[in-house]
């Protein structure tokens, strides 16, 4: 099927995301627009069509992360269900795929350009966070769990999930128990629905 005039091939958006992801892994901050163009296998017009600066890069890949991460918290199940499905998907985020080279990257991108870090922290993690906790915040309303401070417990939750996950992978440190990534995530949403009782 073919696109009409001026209609944008998400094709080639996902190409130029993925290369980013890449050239910042491998170079950091000093990747640049032409060399992602260049390894997106479009022109440079076409890349800023999309996207005007490395910036507005870094907050689609923190988007894109976002939006796959929290997927979960839009389904329509019981606290326990969604809470696991969300857990396995930040470990899986984490543990497997490109999370190694990309959490690399950005710890390279941070120093030499806090204005991109920002970007992906508020756009990924940081939109991760502000999901969960307004889910929480409507689950606190219909009196399915009891969380007085949604954005507190938001983070207690994603900490209880990950445990020291970032840091393993950040560090390209073996992750124990990586097949056990469904079970793990049950006993966490377990534990925290537990915590967060209704009273």
């Amino acid at each position: 099927m073919s696109r009409a005039v001026g209609q944008i091939d998400p094709r080639k958006s996902e190409a130029i995301l993925d290369a980013a992801t890449e050239l910042f892994a491998e170079k950091g901050a000093a990747a640049t627009m032409d060399e992602i163009a260049r390894r997106a296998g479009v022109s440079k017009q076409t890349l800023y069509n999309r996207f005007a600066s490395k910036l507005d890069v870094g907050r689609a890949l923190a988007a894109r992360r976002s939006d796959a991460v929290t997927a979960p918290l839009r389904s329509e199940g019981d606290p326990q269900t969604v809470l696991t499905a969300y857990a396995v998907a930040l470990l899986e985020k984490v543990v497997h795929g490109e999370a190694g080279a990309s959490l690399r990257g950005l710890a390279m991108v941070s120093p030499e350009a806090p204005d991109i870090a920002a970007a992906i922290y508020d756009g990924g993690p940081g939109e991760s966070l502000r999901r969960l906790s307004t889910w929480l915040a409507e689950q606190n309303r219909r009196g399915l769990l009891g969380v007085p401070d949604p954005d507190h417990a938001a983070e207690i939750f994603s900490g209880m999930a990950l445990g020291h996950s970032h840091l393993r992978t950040l560090l390209g440190v073996d992750h124990p128990g990586a097949d056990q990534i469904p079970e793990r995530a049950r006993e966490t949403a377990r534990r925290f629905i537990r915590a967060f009782a209704p009273d």
